[in-house]
């Protein structure tokens, strides 16, 4: 693959047509972070003092070399004018210090909020943004791209700022005391710049593609860190190593193509400086006398003329550090595009205690990518009912259960809980009132105390202790090292399966919902476990209405009534008994089920 087409590559989030350009970025950027806008004002009239500052020293320098030796040597006059070049190094100092001190701290603080406010945007999400390909890029926004942004934020933003004022001050200081050496560097430094001109629009696009290649590595390494265990068992390593590999490989081609093209303008700014100081000192020492130059004037403007150069010697880095920010800056405001489809009430609905009913009506649901997914789903949960649904894989059961808890909207149709729209219940009594439990019983990096007590505020560790009496795990939690203090691992990997469902569920219960929502919680526990997850199960689903997604048909077996979907449909409705004997869909799955049970 030639880099050409290497950097054409994309992560699979569009960058809206209203940040193709880098200071629409730039103002939407500052709009997003207020914690830049805070002193700011201050802070570049503190940073223009000090340009003004550095340009009044080759002024006194005149004015010693001129001034300081008529009549011979005059030390009260040479030593006054050193000692105010003196004074104003101390001033500049001072003054950039705090100038950079406030920088950094409103960096910090407007990269601490950016970062915070995408993770807040990532998780309003609904599903269909929520793919597994897309949560690689996703950290990769809230981690890397925010960390491209913080040389430009502590240094470049302001930069440009000082370069503006330096190059503005110091031409016009340079026309007072010799127009003739200004046009003569002026007419060095316009090609310089238009080769920059030329170039900003490569720049752009390499440095964005690099950062896109930051979050497709970033991407692969944590699925395959994830994945160690199955990449192992399965002999995958060189597959999973050549992805890898790839990711980096694209990454690298990026990189080396940004700072390649960036690079090549190190070695013209250089070029040209050297020309334009060269071209003053043979022109100063040749027509000076002629122009009405003293050396003091001369000196001077070589001073002067050296503060406006190095505007443009530093150009290629300010510019290299620009582009990156910009990059980065232009990936995260994507993020923070993309619409939160799930909009709360305010103030909302608030739902009684107690069991809770469940009814959709028409509901039809379609991922971004794969079409359709549910057509038209209609059903009813009495209050108190233990329901399951089941069907083959990717029928959409848990698609459905997932817009039950509201990780999405239905594009189609409506569901309600206790007689209210779900869209018109308010978050917290949402909160409160469903709890689902997802099929791999994910659990944080703390200890099992903690992971349950996440399960609602103001738990005590009375009632986490109650919470494993009442389900009948007790003998469980005596078996752990550390008992409920027991680290989990992360993401619970130091717990089997099993284990990790028995916290989950413990979680789930001493939340007290009115409507539970197990996703195929027994699929993957092993037989040893499945008994004491089963009587926890039961437990659990006491007092309240669950719906459980079944893998096992053994679970539907146990259920008041059962759903049955297929390709999106919900095609069968009754009892266990009624299903199997009707022979229809359900009929045929548990023939299937039953196959493999004595297989097995």
């Amino acid at each position: 693959m030639s880099v050409a087409e290497d950097v054409g590559r994309d992560d699979g989030l569009e960058i809206p047509e209203e940040l193709s350009s880098s200071f629409a970025v730039l103002r939407r950027g500052i709009r997003e972070s207020p914690e830049l806008r805070a002193g700011l004002g201050f802070t570049v009239i503190i940073s223009l003092g000090v340009v003004v500052a550095h340009l009044t020293t080759p002024v006194l320098i005149q004015l010693v070399f001129d001034h300081g030796f008529d009549g011979g040597f005059r030390p009260v006059f040479v030593g006054s004018a050193c000692a105010a070049a003196f004074a104003l190094v101390l001033l500049t100092f001072a003054t950039a210090r705090s100038a950079g001190r406030r920088l950094v701290r409103a960096a910090e603080g407007a990269m601490m909020g950016l970062r915070i406010r995408t993770f807040a945007h990532i998780h309003a999400l609904s599903i269909a943004e929520q793919s597994e390909e897309k949560r690689g890029v996703f950290v990769a926004r809230v981690t890397a791209d925010v960390d491209a942004m913080q040389q430009f934020m502590e240094w470049g933003g302001i930069a440009w700022i000082w370069a503006g004022v330096q190059v503005v001050a110091s031409l016009a200081l340079m026309l007072v005391f010799s127009w003739q050496l200004t046009l003569a560097i002026v007419a060095l430094v316009v090609p310089l710049i238009l080769i920059v001109w030329s170039l900003q629009s490569r720049l752009s696009a390499a440095f964005d593609t690099a950062r896109t290649r930051v979050g497709e590595m970033l991407s692969e390494v944590s699925e395959s860190v994830m994945g160690a265990a199955v990449v192992r068992a399965y002999g995958l390593d060189d597959r999973t190593y050549g992805r890898v590999r790839g990711a980096i490989d694209r990454r690298y081609r990026a990189e080396v193509v940004a700072h390649f093209r960036s690079a090549t303008l190190f070695p013209l700014s250089t070029v040209f400086y050297a020309l334009a100081v060269s071209t003053v000192v043979v022109l100063g020492a040749s027509f000076g006398p002629g122009w009405g130059l003293t050396f003091g004037r001369v000196t001077a403007f070589l001073f002067l003329a050296d503060t406006f150069l190095h505007v443009f010697t530093d150009l290629p880095e300010i510019y290299s550090e620009t582009q990156t920010a910009i990059a980065g800056w232009r990936k995260v405001l994507a993020v923070l595009d993309l619409p939160v489809e799930i909009v709360e009430p305010v103030p909302g609905v608030e739902l009684p205690a107690g069991a809770l009913s469940v009814a959709a009506r028409g509901v039809e649901y379609a991922y971004r990518e794969g079409g359709p997914v549910l057509h038209g789903i209609t059903l009813d949960v009495e209050a108190g009912e233990h329901v399951a649904i089941v069907g083959e894989t990717g029928c959409g059961k848990t698609t459905f259960v997932k817009l039950v808890s509201r990780l999405a909207d239905p594009a189609a149709g409506r569901i309600e809980i206790g007689g209210v729209d779900l869209r018109e219940i308010s978050a917290p009594s949402r909160q409160r009132s469903l709890r689902m439990v997802p099929q791999d019983g994910f659990l944080f990096g703390t200890t099992v105390r903690e992971n349950v007590r996440a399960g609602k505020s103001g738990t005590t560790d009375r009632d986490i202790e109650t919470a494993f009496e009442e389900l009948g795990l007790g003998d469980w939690v005596a078996t752990l090292p550390k008992g409920l203090d027991t680290h989990v691992g992360e993401r619970g990997e130091a717990l089997s399966v099993g284990e990790r469902q028995l916290v989950a569920l413990a979680r789930a219960h001493i939340a007290d919902p009115g409507l539970l929502i197990l996703d195929e919680a027994t699929s993957a526990v092993d037989p040893a476990t499945e008994r004491r997850t089963s009587e926890a199960l039961r437990r659990v689903s006491e007092g309240r209405t669950t719906i459980t997604v079944a893998h096992r048909l053994s679970t539907a077996e146990g259920a008041n009534r059962v759903f049955v979907f297929d390709v999106g449909r919900l095609v069968e409705t009754g009892t266990h008994r009624e299903l199997v004997a009707a022979g229809g869909t359900y009929a045929r799955l548990y023939e299937s089920w039953l196959g493999n049970v004595r297989v097995g």
